[in-house]
């Protein structure tokens, strides 16, 4: 059920299961991701906790510690799997992209060849 609810991830979904390869509290989360992209992507906090709650569901991360209302998470044998294939999923984005621009003399866009 995992893999089809979540065969794709959005970037955010990447980087938040990306920064669980340690165990991180929400809010730890939201700030891990903002450093580790730059700022280029944030993660707000009512799409961090529904995300959390769907990749606990999903069997994707699982909680770790509980203090009072925080929570910390980790993600799962599951969760690797899925970050793994977006990982490659990328990759394979990334290598057609490139044989593309070789095939079509250096550049992808059109409005480059006028």
């Amino acid at each position: 059920m995992a893999r089809e609810k979540f065969q794709t991830l959005t970037e955010q979904m990447f980087y938040i299961l990306l920064c669980l390869q340690s165990e991180c509290y929400g809010m730890d989360i939201m700030e891990k991701v903002r450093a580790m992209t730059g700022e280029r992507v944030s993660v707000g906090p009512g799409t961090l906790y529904n995300l959390l709650e769907s990749f606990v569901d999903a069997g994707m991360i699982c909680e770790t510690k509980v203090e009072g209302r925080r929570r910390s998470y980790l993600i799962t044998a599951t969760g690797i799997q899925a970050l793994e294939a977006e990982y490659q999923r990328l990759m394979t984005l990334t290598a057609d992209y490139r044989q593309y621009v070789i095939r079509n003399g250096g550049s992808s866009d059109e409005s480059d060849k006028a």
